[in-house]
């Protein structure tokens, strides 16, 4: 149970994502704020490790640090960073209801993540090597920080994190190979060459290469309206399918307890009669 006290907060264990011998990963939240408020925090207790973690954020020239507290804590040192709602890239980014142009987009996004991340260079590798990236309904992309810290190389360098990006981004891009994606061609091109050497290559390249924007026709602004209302759309089919089953049950027990179900009876046999004539033959 971790409970870190310092001047910015006060955080307590609500969950725990993994344990590994030498750190874990939980998620806790601040009890000395109103709401819930949580945070994502990796206990290490490994002291090798986590003086190379130390070592990588003093060392590093990080001008927007997301590292929120870093500081000792019962046997362990605790790194507290942001709590990111889960949206995971690899399940919501549908290319198939997006154009060459907005696939384009989103991997613009990635990098653009990638370069205003905070993070050092080899934990950033990290997150885009364990998928660690969510995806927006807007289209922006942010990364969560439930890092898998086995085996991290301290000596990742940005070219090692370009080149895994361009990796990342030509997964994202491979069914739009067919279309003429140039961004695609080159980007397979110069990973295999390992030719990138910052994220600032590899964003020019994107944009140079990038396909025209095109506006869609019928059926594609209406898959893309389907698309941007999923979730709702899903909602909505769920509470219906669950209003059905709760129909279909409550008219299974009536069968059950009565023979038949009474109420149906309203709508049997209703106009056998009109007044004193009866319709029967």
């Amino acid at each position: 149970m971790i409970t870190l006290q310092s001047e910015k907060m006060r955080l307590e264990e609500v969950g725990t994502v993994y344990s590994h011998k030498d750190f874990e990963c939980v998620i806790c939240r601040d009890a000395e704020v109103d709401g819930e408020v949580f945070y994502t925090v990796l206990r290490v207790t490994d002291h090798e490790l986590v003086r190379d973690l130390l070592s990588l954020y003093e060392s590093a020239d990080l001008k927007n640090d997301v590292l929120l507290e870093s500081a000792s804590a019962e046997g362990a040192h605790v790194f507290v960073y942001p709590y990111a709602q889960e949206r995971p890239l690899s399940e919501f980014y549908m290319p198939d209801t997006l154009s060459l142009s907005e696939c384009e987009d989103i991997c613009i996004n990635v990098i653009m993540a990638c370069m205003t991340s905070g993070l050092p260079w080899p934990l950033l590798y990290l997150v885009l090597d364990q998928s660690l990236i969510h995806l927006n309904k807007d289209g922006s992309v942010y990364f969560s920080y439930t890092m898998d810290l086995t085996g991290v190389d301290v000596t990742m360098k940005e070219r090692d994190c370009a080149t895994r990006c361009a990796m990342v981004l030509m997964e994202l891009l491979e069914d739009k190979a067919s279309q003429k994606a140039i961004s695609y061609t080159l980007l397979k091109k110069k990973t295999e060459n390992r030719s990138y050497n910052k994220l600032t290559e590899l964003y020019q390249d994107i944009r140079i290469a990038a396909a025209p924007k095109q506006k869609g026709g019928i059926l594609y602004r209406i898959r893309r309206w389907f698309s941007a209302r999923s979730d709702m759309l899903f909602g909505i089919l769920f509470w219906v399918s669950l209003i059905l089953a709760i129909i279909a049950l409550v008219m299974l027990l009536t069968n059950m307890v009565f023979g038949d179900i009474p109420w149906l009876r309203l709508f049997i046999n209703n106009f056998e009669r009109i007044g004193t004539e009866s319709l029967k033959q």
